[in-house]
């Protein structure tokens, strides 16, 4: 039974630390990724804690 676990918690581990890569990168080429529209959203939001209530 033990085996099991630590067979399913390691491959839980691998695939969950590949997820999390993954989507970092996306994350990183999305707001990086040239354009427009994106660059304006990127900049208000960096922006929201200067703004005054």
């Amino acid at each position: 039974m033990s085996e099991t676990y630590e067979t399913v918690a390691g491959i839980a581990q691998t695939w969950g630390l590949v997820l999390f890569v993954v989507a970092f990168a996306l994350v990183v080429a999305y707001a990086f990724w040239p354009g427009k529209k994106r660059k304006k959203e990127i900049e208000d939001a960096a922006n929201i804690p200067l703004k005054e209530d």
